[in-house]
């Protein structure tokens, strides 16, 4: 950058004998005089697209199909007000103390019966409590991940999976993902190119059930595959599975981790199952991992909240954890249905995914339709969602945008619906006017329903 009007750069500079400057505090008209100080690795920083539209979005007059955000009226709040005012009463030392890096040992054993759940069978040892599961995607990267090594995950990705891994300036490739999932022949084709390219894969991050965003789950048949293609490549599997008990259908599927314990780190969370803000998640991991996980975990935390560990080990003790799953889950089958419907209405010239849990569906909108362009109209007919270019590394997505079904209410996801569809509406009848000049090429869309990937 140069500088202005003989303002001094803040860079290091030799000085005599070899030593050199410290960098200076920049000063005169730049908006950040700290410009020049800054490590390479925060030019990966950015705003998520989602995040950037919460101020808006949490306006009571739009209607937000945007964020992930989990329906809490269901929660039995005046009992765990109850629990909290016990347990600051009997345990406040405790619990408003210092905890141990790797996380209190009652909540991982409780852990591990949730996890059972998915047939997964460990010991408290292999899990690593932290500060919901993001964080310990952000460990899990740091312990692998140098400046251009490569990262491959499935196209579309989890947006904030996407930050992480720009934040360690780690190389995204992306393997396409079709309605079972991610492509096991893809998969085994891009390892396959990248190592020819002397370019090793340190991860492949997956979100394996009712994918954010796409809504798919990988099927039975093809787990063992996507982890034999891992094992003969040698790179480590993350899978990333808050959603994993929110199915709407059948009971929960076995876990990758299930059935391979040595090449699968395995991220959990209580966000998605409880309450987001407790933000506690977890992470289990073989024995060398785990280790790494909890040194790096104490260097960053120093030790998950004891308050909010032992709040969410109370509320599994006290509480029906399986029966508030149970509604959970028939709470957002009946919003899934809802959004479904409204889309078969409103939109039948775009096409969908139909998820059988979680939050979220994915929308391919009419030939020369650009989301990212059309988010501005959309805000003004008071909906939000968010278009599919946050879910790229590369640019891509911009045919598509997911909307989220797990927040509003059925009349309120029928209506933003509604609003939405006069947007695209309105944005077709341009490109039928103006053509697609302004916009990327996205080829021919299926309509009138359920979508492949």
């Amino acid at each position: 950058m140069t500088p202005e009007h003989g303002e001094p750069t803040g860079q290091v500079t030799p000085a005599s004998g070899g030593a050199a400057h410290p960098v200076q505090p920049v000063t005169g008209t730049r908006l950040d005089p700290w410009v020049d100080a800054y490590a390479d690795r925060t030019h990966g920083l950015r705003a998520s697209e989602i995040r950037a539209l919460f101020a808006v979005a949490n306006r009571p007059e739009v209607i937000s199909l945007a964020g992930g955000m989990p329906n809490l009226e269901g929660l039995p709040i005046e009992a765990l007000a109850e629990s909290a005012h016990e347990l600051v009463l009997k345990r406040g030392t405790t619990a408003l103390q210092y905890g141990i890096g790797q996380g209190d040992e009652t909540l991982r054993e409780q852990i591990l019966e949730v996890m059972r759940l998915e047939h997964i069978h460990a010991h408290p040892d292999d899990v690593v409590v932290t500060t919901g599961s993001q964080q310990a995607l952000d460990l899990v990267t740091r312990l692998f991940v140098n400046p251009g090594d490569v990262v491959v995950a499935e196209a579309p990705s989890y947006v904030g999976a996407l930050g992480v891994f720009r934040s360690y300036q780690a190389d995204v490739v992306h393997v396409p993902l079709d309605d079972d999932g991610i492509v096991p022949e893809a998969l085994d084709e891009t390892l396959t190119r990248l190592a020819a390219e002397g370019r090793q894969a340190k991860l492949i991050y997956i979100v394996p059930n009712f994918h954010n965003p796409a809504g798919v789950t990988l099927s039975g048949e093809r787990r063992p595959r996507v982890l034999e293609i891992a094992r003969r490549h040698g790179v480590l599997v993350v899978e990333d599975n808050p959603y994993g008990l929110l199915g709407f259908d059948s009971e929960p599927m076995p876990a990758m981790r299930a059935m391979d314990d040595t090449g699968v780190v395995y991220l959990g969370s209580f966000s998605k199952t409880f309450a987001p803000g407790y933000r506690v998640g977890w992470a289990v991991a073989p024995p060398g991992i785990r280790e790494k996980l909890v040194l790096a975990s104490e260097s960053a935390i120093l030790c998950p909240s004891n308050a909010s560990q032992l709040a969410v080990s109370t509320y599994l003790t006290n509480h029906d954890w399986r029966g508030q799953i149970k509604a959970y889950r028939e709470m957002y089958r009946e919003r899934r249905d809802a959004m479904i419907a409204a889309l078969a209405e409103h939109l039948p010239e775009a096409s969908w995914t139909v998820p059988h849990g979680g939050f979220y569906t994915w929308v391919k909108l009419p030939y020369g339709i650009d989301a990212r362009a059309m988010l501005p109209r959309a805000v003004t007919a008071l909906v939000a969602y968010v278009s599919g270019t946050a879910f790229y590394a590369d640019g891509q997505g911009a045919d598509h945008m997911r909307l989220s079904f797990c927040y509003p209410t059925p009349e309120r996801i029928r209506e933003g619906v509604r609003r939405l569809a006069g947007v695209v509406e309105a944005e077709a009848e341009l490109v039928r006017i103006f053509g697609t000049d302004a916009h990327p090429d996205t080829g021919p869309v299926q309509t009138g329903g359920p979508a492949t990937v």
